[in-house]
């Protein structure tokens, strides 16, 4: 088995509910798995399962933490628990196509969704927003082994629930509970069909040592999706953010590969940088409705290993800037009462990303 270099390919490991989305920085739309960028045979299928796990509790203004919600015990906390699942066949040495789908378990425990006089949890379950992508690698593989690149394109179909309801707290009539749909970052779809791109590449210097990038974008030209957020009710001036907006979304990564011989052979580890996040502003149709756009900087190392027919891997991005950057209602509101505003989101430390492909 010729190795290449392994890539964390964005289609199989974004997933970005990036979001920022109500306290987190980013939603799950897929998982993050390695894929390696070893040459398959034509008509070989490989079967992928990642698995995501963050807790996002900091608040932040653009890039100032809000220390004091933790001390007061007002933060908001999501919990998310995301398996992607997805099938690939090698159609030839250049192409290749990507089915995906995500099963997502999330949990948000808060304050102020619940009447700001009791924490209740909320949560959802079920598939998210299912993918469709076709790969190429722009050089012949077989006579460029040193490096390559790929590019790919699909659609991101809205087969998860974007409407997911649960009980919320102290809001009825006489402080009584009422079915409501739960918060944007913990929606298992966004209602949108979106239109993914996809960039990967390597360079391998030696055959121990090489450098990797992608980058991810996905166009979500639909504005709203019609799913309530009811924060009307907490302030009269949120009326524009009375309706979940379906937001772009982004990916880029790039850093350096070593891959070990001897006795660790076929173990490589990896260390990069990683930017995700959501847009203030689409680049496809409008941009309003609730959003709580940012972005995430985080250093990320990673370990993969290569087995005949497995391939094993994990990586672990760390935080190192956050941004929660002001969105299209906030700038709304800010020119109608004539006071800045600008909405926070609650980001995670780190994120944990593992998973398998096998190749049958």
């Amino acid at each position: 088995m010729k190795i290449i270099i392994p890539i964390l390919t964005a289609a199989t490991f974004f997933t970005i509910n990036a979001y920022s989305q109500g306290c987190v920085a980013l939603r799950g739309t897929g998982t993050s798995c390695n894929v390696s960028a070893q040459q398959a045979d034509a008509g070989q299928w490989q079967v992928s399962m990642g698995y995501r796990y963050f807790k996002s509790f900091r608040h932040f203004k653009g890039k100032e933490e809000q220390e004091e919600r933790l001390k007061q015990n007002t933060e908001v906390i999501n919990w998310q628990h995301l398996l992607d699942l997805s099938v690939m066949k090698q159609v030839n040495n250049r192409w290749s196509i990507l089915v995906g789908m995500p099963i997502g378990i999330n949990k948000r425990s808060s304050l102020y969704e619940h009447g700001r006089t009791e924490r209740h949890n909320t949560e959802s379950f079920g598939i998210g927003d299912m993918r469709i992508m076709a790969y190429r690698w722009m050089i012949d593989p077989a006579k460029h082994s040193k490096g390559n690149f790929q590019l790919g394109a699909g659609l991101k179909l809205p087969t998860g629930d974007y409407d997911y309801e649960d009980y919320f707290y102290n809001v009825g009539p006489n402080g009584s509970q009422e079915l409501r749909p739960v918060d944007q970052s913990i929606q298992l779809g966004d209602g949108g069909t979106g239109v993914a791109v996809e960039l990967n590449g390597f360079y391998n210097f030696t055959p121990l040592a090489g450098v990797y990038a992608n980058a991810y974008y996905l166009f979500n030209p639909r504005e709203v999706n019609g799913t309530r957020t009811y924060r009307e009710t907490l302030s009269p001036t949120l009326a524009n953010e009375s309706i979940m907006s379906v937001p772009d979304q982004y990916l880029a990564r790039v850093g350096f590969n070593y891959n070990f011989l001897g006795r660790m052979r076929g173990l490589s580890a990896s260390l990069g940088g990683r930017l995700e996040g959501i847009p203030v502003e689409d680049v496809l149709g409008g941009s309003k409705g609730f959003r709580r756009p940012g972005y995430i900087v985080s250093v990320e190392p990673g370990l993969v290993y290569q087995m005949k027919k497995t391939i094993l891997f994990a990586n672990v991005p760390v935080a190192a800037v956050r941004n929660r950057t002001q969105s299209v209602t906030d700038k709304e509101n800010s020119e109608i009462t004539g006071t800045y505003r600008h909405g926070d989101a609650a980001f995670a430390d780190y994120s944990i990303n593992v998973g398998l492909t096998v190749r049958l």
